[in-house]
């Protein structure tokens, strides 16, 4: 048996483009949600026997279409510290104007701006699952106020994260009062 592989790099805005470039094949390995992948398109991959994507839940695939014309799907469990990283790299960028002081060095000139510090500013997080728990953690570490909502959200996960709990009647009283979303 010979196995290739292909990577595809481009993201395929449509239907017809995607099942074009992959009706031959037989095992597909994607990135979670970003391609829709709708019972037109299982239809349209008559040689796929497995599907398999990049994380547990996956909205952008129809898994009922995918069933109905025999393909195996699954996901990967994969590590979740990526996004509680990246989300805590990117809060961090903005708050120290990371982009835009390292535009003005590359331009010859110095820091524009001083940013702010995160230390006694307040958090709110949208969510307290894993990531968002995560999130939470690093904003401890730097001294943050945090507070979080969801529309399913206790008390009690609040309490064993550590965090506040913004109830749904204040929730949007409160997002003027945060530093970070």
């Amino acid at each position: 048996m010979i196995l290739t592989s292909r990577f595809f790099n481009s993201h395929f805005s449509d239907p017809a483009t995607l099942i074009k470039r992959l009706k031959d094949f037989e095992v597909i390995c994607a990135m979670r949600e970003r391609t829709p992948f709708t019972a037109e398109v299982f239809e349209g991959l008559p040689n796929l026997e497995l599907f398999v994507t990049s994380g547990m839940r996956n909205a952008s695939v129809d898994i009922a279409a995918a069933e109905k014309q025999g393909v195996i799907v699954c996901g990967t469990d994969g590590s979740f510290q990526a996004t509680p990283e990246h989300t805590w790299s990117l809060l961090l960028a903005c708050a120290r104007n990371i982009h835009q002081d390292s535009n003005a060095l590359s331009d010859g000139k110095w820091q524009t701006q001083l940013g702010i510090e995160l230390y006694g500013k307040t958090i709110g997080l949208l969510g307290l699952g894993r990531i968002g728990a995560r999130v939470a953690e690093f904003a401890r570490v730097f001294g943050m106020k945090i507070i979080a909502w969801s529309p399913n959200l206790t008390q009690a996960r609040c309490d064993e994260v550590g965090v506040g709990l913004v109830s749904k009647t204040n929730f949007s009283r409160i997002l003027i009062l945060l530093a970070f979303i």
